[in-house]
């Protein structure tokens, strides 16, 4: 479900209509490939809009997706394809996704970790503690010393 507010003159149905294409098979462009195949049976489809109780211009937009749309056991790819570039799209002033259910048929798609917790921790041989892991950003720029100082800041909690 993404909580949505159109532009000043994009009728809510449109504003969902263009969050399903835009997160599944629609372009901002056209491209010479679209007629060598049939993109019906990957589109997402906005099911059902609602407004927002107390907000005006604000909608609730249900968009429903194809299994097929997805590489099957990926995370990145699905996550990929559901917010890739629809979040600059520009019909729309606001767009946030609030609600992802998975069905169970795509779950199952997932083969899970090829080992557990406890191989990582004798890899590594640390025990009776978390596991942290983190990404400094930026990745470029910072000087040594502002590296050093967000990796403690990091690794303290901060």
């Amino acid at each position: 479900a993404f909580p949505v507010t159109p532009q000043p003159g994009v009728p809510p149905e449109e504003a969902g209509a263009a969050v399903a294409a835009e997160s599944s098979t629609g372009t901002w462009t056209t491209v010479w490939t679209d007629g060598l195949t049939s993109l019906d049976r990957y589109k997402g489809r906005c099911y059902h809009i609602e407004p927002v109780a107390g907000e005006e211009t604000q909608f609730i937009a249900y968009v429903a997706y194809p299994l097929d749309l997805f590489e099957e056991g990926s995370v990145t790819n699905m996550f990929t394809s559901i917010v890739g570039n629809v979040f600059g799209f520009k019909a729309l002033r606001a767009l946030r996704l609030e609600d992802l259910r998975i069905p169970v048929a795509y779950v199952k798609t997932f083969q899970g970790p090829p080992h557990g917790i406890q191989v990582e921790r004798d890899k590594l041989n640390k025990y009776g503690r978390p596991l942290l892991g983190c990404t400094i950003k930026p990745k470029l720029g910072l000087s040594a010393k502002n590296y050093g100082r967000a990796v403690y800041e990091c690794l303290r909690g901060g």
